[in-house]
């Protein structure tokens, strides 16, 4: 064990230590005596002896390392060990995580402090590994006190862990303590003097990964705007990155991508998130995805045991994965070998043979499955039994073993069926039949060459479910993957399609459910039914099933239905194609649950707004590309062209380039293996290529050898009808290009690239992830920052520092709130400038950190009036470009443009009695983004910006005596600290006792009677104002008095011009306004102070 460092006097311990292993920095060192034979002499015996007659506690350990430091006769022990094994893994860890690092530094001292600080870490490390954080031990809150006092965060973030590791300040390694919480990556360290502080958002993150290189053995890197920073020399390196990377993930879907998240009730509270909530929501995760289980599936219990496998008369190892509704098995050994068992199909849990720990497991389907070696079997067969029990209720009686074998009872009649559920009458709405076995029935009298090798292909399939069962609870073994790989019998492939998805228990836990979907959305009219109409036609145009009425009819019905699911997706184009495929080999409801499987399971994310799933796993297949065919990555100079090319492989599961009948074999792997199979086969693609591809000059040359390739596919051993085949009518006019039988395409894409386990597929889209979010956000910005661009003077750099500001003020409104308002307001659907929008109360932050007025004593009004200003829409939102350009005005507007901002501030609506900051930011706002778009409205907004002339000043309404007092009271306090403070106050007065004389005069021209007050009395009046300002609180009672006394009299108003004109005689008052102000100041310090402003919010 790791030891607190403490000083040896090297000399003399020599006599009762033999030196085992030494480098430049650490000796190891055993105990003299002990592992000896013999009892290594008259020494060993001495030095046994005086460890035997020492009492327990002051016993010393056999076996120790010591750090050195040359030319030192100070040792310093570090670790101590009880067995060889024991200390000898503590060496190997300082050899391959600390020994490289020592070489960074110039002195002893420095090392030695280096070495000292990381110890003790790892000791910590190792005592906080004891405790959970729920149990809210010592230690932890400890932890958690130094977290508050040394970032200074709002008391709602939520600590989930720390970790000893060391930061990399260039070359040299800062040991310290890396904190994770719910919304920051932070760092302390506080060594010889020089103190380090790092705290970084997750939602900044768009590179996290493990690394290695010669100094560093394994560090974790993280990119953050562009910054690189390393950890390294963590106790347990993996385990602290995959937390990271939860973390990391969780912040981008909450925030970036929250269709995704609003799903996902487990997360949804940012201050319930603990490390063991969301390592065990990962499991979760991945064991239904594994096992293409409904994603409301979470893991309860893991027992690892032996399963027999009856047909080949072994019991393989593996692990036995048990949640709410089924128990799942995944043999470990390299058969690959796997069981899904229904809680709605088991008949019986038995305890089968005590002496091996046996449970069995009985099915509808009259098999049993036999597991032996489980641990606390007792104990499982009671949970299984009162599972089983709960299970067996009515909407789950019906067996899907019976529902996915059902195809040949269905009615010959199409559409003609009744509802099993008790629904009501839909014949006439929802088919009951795949529309092959419409359009193209088979002969079972002529048989050709084709359609006996068809029927051998059934017969080994049927042999297969003989074997190893039929339906959900089927073995899934090696023997399956072969023969999907060969091409799933035209029969059996919407049954199998059903069974591998996994759709077949969403079908089963939900009767009825499409049907009275089909009903609901019938008739509706929405953006995404208005695509649907359109795309109809499209789908499969040359299949005879999609000619008529009775394949669109079912394809509408579906697409339709699946988009009043599913509003959040709706309706994306490559849906059609994907859909058509199905409902061909499907009954129609059996299409829409592949549907969902698809697009909510199979394909996270592709079908949504920004089809991130899509380019996330293009940047898979680029990364697997760089790693399996360097030669094409050396060749090509842009990456981006892979993934040009292969968006349709990936969209529509390489349907819309191959031929269909060859389309169809690939669909087949796709729901058997998952996007892995298509990854394999885009690889074999490119490989099969790789010749012509390497001559190629440009993308469009490259473009066109794939499309060529992709026409010479064919499927040899297609049953279909020459009409129906694409690539037949090809045949012709490509005779020139070899042809390629996707069979044997398939086969060597899982000989070649079989090895690309699903683990590293899923630890690729994390990273990947990221990425791909932070790149559609930097593409977001700079359309942002193109169009505000052209409105404001602001320097390219200033505007983009303010955008970050801005949008990380959206963010921090996000942070500790479960139903933000601004989080619900993020709608990646919207125009890009409408995406990130703020309400009044973070305006107000942002103002008094931005704002050149910012010292004005009645800012928080200001703030007020000038966000009613800019939201001229009355949705209690702003977006950046009206944040811009009222900053801009502030900054850079002329004389009269600042000075026309001033005016507008205190006149309605804009300035109203009863102003309240806290009421106007609460108020409810409009939801935009839900429904259907109305584009015509957004044109006419841009036409009408494009048309927008300079305001005339004439058009401004005149500002009445109660809205002229609170301008002077803003003028006043505008001008309160600035150098010309005392002339500012005496060119104030004299300009307002010219506006009230000029106001008596114009009034007595046009009143025959007498003003009850004088032009005298009014100029007294005027000039008591810069004596008044010298005390303010009296100033304010005066001019308070003095708006009383004059509301009883005609009412006076003033009009811009006449205040402009005004104030351009007074040579102070234009130099204030348009004394240049630099703005960068201002952005260095709200970086600092944003995150503690908000905290005082």
């Amino acid at each position: 064990m790791w030891l607190k460092p403490e000083e040896v006097l090297l000399k003399n311990a020599l006599k009762l230590w033999v030196q085992e292993r030494s480098n430049q920095y650490f000796v190891l060192q055993r105990r003299r005596g002990y592992g000896e034979e013999g009892g290594g002499g008259l020494a060993g015996l001495l030095v046994g002896t005086l460890d035997a007659v020492l009492d327990s506690t002051s016993k010393v350990a056999p076996f120790r390392i010591l750090h050195q430091t040359p030319d030192s006769q100070v040792y310093w022990s570090i670790a101590c060990g009880s067995s060889r094994e024991e200390i000898t893994e503590h060496w190997e860890w300082l050899e391959h995580n600390v020994m490289k690092t020592l070489s960074v530094f110039d002195s002893n001292e420095d090392i030695t402090s280096f070495v000292q600080g990381k110890i003790r870490g790892l000791i910590a490390e190792e005592g906080k590994d004891s405790f959970v954080k729920e149990d809210d031990p010592e230690k932890f809150r400890e932890g958690l006190m130094k977290f508050e006092k040394c970032f200074g965060l709002p008391e709602q973030e939520k600590l989930i862990t720390y970790y000893s590791c060391s930061y990399w300040r260039g070359r040299v390694p800062c040991q310290g303590w890396l904190y994770l919480s719910t919304n920051f990556l932070s760092f302390y360290s506080f060594l010889l003097g020089a103190e380090i502080k790092l705290i970084i958002s997750w939602d900044e993150i768009s590179k996290l990964e493990k690394t290695s290189n010669v100094i560093l053995t394994e560090s974790i890197h993280v990119c953050s705007r562009g910054e690189d920073h390393y950890f390294s020399m963590f106790l347990h390196i993996s385990e602290t990155f995959l937390l990271m990377e939860q973390l990391a993930n969780y912040a981008v879907r909450r925030l970036f991508d929250k269709e995704t998240f609003e799903n996902d009730p487990v997360l949804h509270d940012p201050l319930q998130i603990t490390k063991r909530g969301l390592e065990s929501h990962a499991h979760s995760e991945q064991f239904s995805a594994f096992f293409r289980l409904p994603k409301e599936e979470s893991l309860k219990e893991v027992h690892e045991c032996f399963l027999w496998v009856p047909f080949s008369h072994y019991n393989t190892h593996g692990k036995m994965c048990i949640s709410e509704n089924y128990i799942c098995f995944a043999s470990q050994d390299g058969s690959l070998c796997s069981v899904i068992i229904p809680l709605r199909e088991v008949t019986g849990v038995d305890k089968a043979d005590a002496a091996n720990r046996g449970v069995s497991i009985s099915t509808k389907g009259k098999t049993a499955f036999r597991f032996t070696e489980v641990r606390d079997f007792e104990l499982l067969v009671a949970k299984l039994r009162m599972k089983c029990n709960a299970t067996a209720s009515p909407q789950h009686v019906i067996s899907t073993e019976v529902a996915a074998s059902s195809a040949a009872d269905s009615p010959k009649d199409f559409g003609s069926g009744q509802s099993k559920m008790g629904q009501r009458d839909n014949s006439k709405t929802v088919s009951t039949e795949a529309l092959m076995t419409v359009y193209h029935p088979q002969d079972a009298e002529n048989l050709d060459s084709k359609m006996l090798k068809e029927k051998m292909k059934e017969q080994s399939w049927n042999i297969l479910f003989a074997e190893r069962g039929h339906g959900v609870s089927m073995f899934r073994t090696k023997k399956t993957r072969d023969l999907v790989v060969r091409g799933i019998p035209e029969a059996l492939r919407g049954e199998l399609w059903l069974l591998f998805s996994g759709a077949v228990n969403d079908m089963a836990s939900n009767p009825g459910y499409y049907t009275e979907l089909v009903e609901k959305s019938l008739g509706t009219c929405t953006l995404a039914t208005d695509e649907i109409e359109r795309d109809l036609r499209r789908s499969l145009p040359e299949h005879p099933a999609f000619q008529s009425d009775t394949g669109i009819s079912a394809l509408r019905r579906v697409l339709t239905a699946y988009a009043f699911r599913n509003p959040q997706i709706g309706y994306c184009q490559a849906m059609n194609i994907l859909t058509s495929v199905l409902l061909l080999y499907a009954k129609e409801e059996e299409a829409f649950w592949l549907l969902v499987a698809v697009c909510e399971r199979m394909l996270p994310d592709y079908f949504n707004r920004r089809i991130i799933g899509a380019l996330v796993d293009q940047a898979v297949f680029e990364e697997l590309i760089r790693v399996h065919l360097p030669q094409l990555t050396d060749h090509m100079t842009d990456m981006t062209f892979f993934s040009s090319v292969s968006l349709s492989w990936f969209l529509t599961l390489f349907i819309s380039v191959l031929p269909i009948e060859s389309a169809v074999n690939v669909v087949d792997c796709f729901f058997y293996d998952g996007i892995k199979a298509i990854l394999q086969l885009g690889l074999a693609v490119l490989e099969y290529n790789m010749e012509k591809l390497l001559t190629c000059k440009d993308d469009a040359e490259a473009v066109t050898v794939l499309n060529r390739f992709f026409d010479s596919v064919t499927n040899k051993d297609s049953p279909l009808p020459p009409a129906v085949q694409q690539g037949s009518s090809l045949s012709d006019t490509k005779s020139d290009h070899p042809k390629v039988d996707i069979t044997d395409l398939i086969r060597e894409s899982n000989e070649r690239y079989g090895d690309i386990r699903y683990e590293d597929v899923e630890s690729l889209r994390c990273r990947n992830r990221l990425y791909v979010i932070q790149t559609l956000e930097t593409t977001t910005k700079q359309n942002v920052l193109r169009v505000v661009s052209q409105e404001v003077k602001f320097s390219p750099s200033d505007l983009e520092d303010l955008y970050e500001l801005f949008k990380r003020e959206h963010f921090l409104s996000c942070y500790w709130s479960v139903n933000s308002p601004v989080l619900q307001h993020h709608d990646a659907s919207l125009p890009y400038l409408d995406q990130y929008r703020i309400d009044c109360q973070q305006f107000r932050v942002l103002c008094h950190l931005l704002s050149p007025w910012s010292h004005c004593a009645n800012r928080d009004s200001l703030a007020l009036w000038t966000f009613r200003l800019m939201d001229e829409s009355s949705s209690c939102l702003i977006n950046f470009k009206q944040f811009a350009c009222v900053l801009d005005t502030m900054y850079n507007g002329s004389f009269t443009d600042k000075l026309k901002l001033l005016f507008k501030l205190h006149i309605p609506p804009v300035s109203s009695v009863g102003d309240n900051l806290e009421g106007d930011s609460l108020k409810s706002s409009p939801e935009k983004g839900k429904g259907k778009v109305d584009i015509q409205t957004y044109l006419k907004q841009w036409q009408d910006e494009l048309l927008k002339k300079e305001e005339n000043v004439k058009d401004l309404p005149r500002m009445n005596q109660s809205q002229f007092i609170q301008f002077s009271k803003t003028l006043y306090n505008l001008f309160h600290g600035d150098p010309e403070e005392e002339l500012l106050y005496r060119a104030i007065a004299v300009v307002t006792s010219l506006l009230l004389k000029m106001e008596e005069v114009g009034r007595r021209l046009q009143s025959p009677l007498p003003p009850v007050k004088s032009p005298v009395a009014v100029t007294e009046m005027a000039a008591e104002v810069p004596r008044a300002r010298q005390e303010e609180s009296s100033s304010q009672q005066t001019d308070g008095s003095r708006a009383q006394s004059l509301e009883g009299n005609h009412e006076w108003s003033f009009a811009f011009e006449q205040i402009l004109a005004s104030l351009l005689n007074e040579p102070a008052l234009v130099r204030f306004f348009e004394k240049p102000h630099g703005i960068k100041a201002k952005i260095e310090s709200a970086k600092n102070l944003q995150l503690k402003a908000r905290t005082r919010v």
